[in-house]
């Protein structure tokens, strides 16, 4: 399927937020009002998914691959994407640490990609010894 940026013009009737309410609804009077929660604010991946699409056919492979990892991560709840995160930085953990958020991802939130990334970065860490040294 082609899809035409922006979503909001050419599928806004297909457009939903995490909490699955329709983009139509997401109105300034809404937020106003105290009609929205937090849910109804974040990205659906299903959006992300869509921005992906686009970038991969406009010619930008990387931030489409960008977009899809992001997709696999919004079922992830918002604290353990921070420790995540804090564990992926060079000199937090150990290299076993890394392998089992791998697994972690893979296993308990189906984010194949974010895991091989993971993995990756393991590898790269402990190629160019950027792991944790215990002791």
């Amino acid at each position: 399927m082609t899809r035409q940026y922006p979503l909001s013009e050419h599928e806004r009737d297909r457009l939903k937020s995490a909490s699955e309410r329709r983009f139509d609804e997401l109105t300034f009077d809404a937020a106003i009002n105290g009609e929205l929660q937090a849910d109804d604010l974040r990205i659906h991946a299903e959006t992300l998914r869509a921005q992906a699409d686009i970038a991969q056919q406009a010619g930008y492979p990387q931030l489409a691959n960008n977009l899809r990892r992001a997709a696999e991560l919004t079922v992830v709840p918002n604290d353990e994407l921070l420790k995540m995160y804090e564990l992926l930085r060079p000199g937090r953990a150990p290299y076993e640490t890394l392998m089992a958020l791998a697994e972690r991802l893979e296993q308990m939130y189906q984010a194949t990609d974010n895991a091989r990334f993971v993995r990756e970065a393991a590898e790269v860490y402990k190629a160019r010894s950027l792991l944790r040294r215990d002791g």
